[in-house]
This record gives structure tokens, C-alpha cells and sequence, in this order.
């Protein structure tokens, strides 16, 4: 299967899990991007979030249609992740690749354990 090919199905995947469960671009795109397309750590990372933002805006469309969201929560918290976005973006290029792929299995460990129990 061409490059093309794997990447339309990833972010096919991704999307689905996104719209579904709130989550596709680190859980997903990370990994495949740097084992199936070979994609450099950093550049995997830094990708997945780039591509998060179409994902989340459709996903979003569709909730807001829905009148699921409750706007209180999401103003504080997208103010918190707009800050906190700046400062991982800043320390995405200090980190290096063995400490940010620990740091990147220590919360999807964290996050299956807690999505288990």
C-alpha cells in the first residue's frame, strides 16, 4: 500500500475515533505515523497535532448541532489549553526523542489504566 493510501486511512481512523471517542490524534497518529509511514518522532508529534485541529472542528460542528457541549466548561478549559498548548509546543523541540516517547507511554499507560478502572 502507497504512503497516500496509509495516510488517508490513518487519518480516516483517526477521525472516526476522534468523532467517537474525543481522542485519535496523540493515540493513534503518533504511532502509526512513526512505524508504518516512518515518520520522524518529533515531526510525528508535531504533525498529529497540526491535524487534530480539522478533526475537532468537524467533530465539534456536529455537537454543537446536537446541543451536547456545555459552553461553561469548554471556555475555562480551551483557555487552559490554549496556554498549555503554547508551552508544549515550546518544549516539543527540548525534549529529547527517548524522553518524549516515555513521557508520550507514560500517559497512554496512565490513560488505559484509568479508562479500565
Amino acid at each position: 500500500m502507497s504512503e497516500k493510501w496509509k495516510s488517508l486511512l490513518l487519518g480516516g481512523i483517526a477521525g472516526i475515533v476522534n468523532g467517537l471517542l474525543g481522542s485519535g490524534g496523540g493515540t493513534i497518529l503518533v504511532p502509526f505515523m512513526e512505524r508504518s509511514l516512518k515518520v520522524e518522532e518529533h515531526e510525528a508529534h508535531a504533525t498529529a497535532i497540526a491535524v487534530i485541529l480539522p478533526l475537532c472542528v468537524i467533530s465539534s460542528f456536529f455537537y454543537i448541532g446536537k446541543g451536547v457541549m456545555d459552553w461553561g466548561v469548554f471556555w475555562w478549559v480551551a483557555a487552559g489549553g490554549v496556554v498549555g498548548g503554547l508551552a508544549g509546543a515550546k518544549w516539543l523541540n527540548k525534549v529529547s526523542d527517548r524522553w518524549l516517547h516515555i513521557i508520550f507511554g507514560g500517559f497512554m499507560v496512565i490513560s488505559a489504566v484509568r479508562m479500565i478502572l
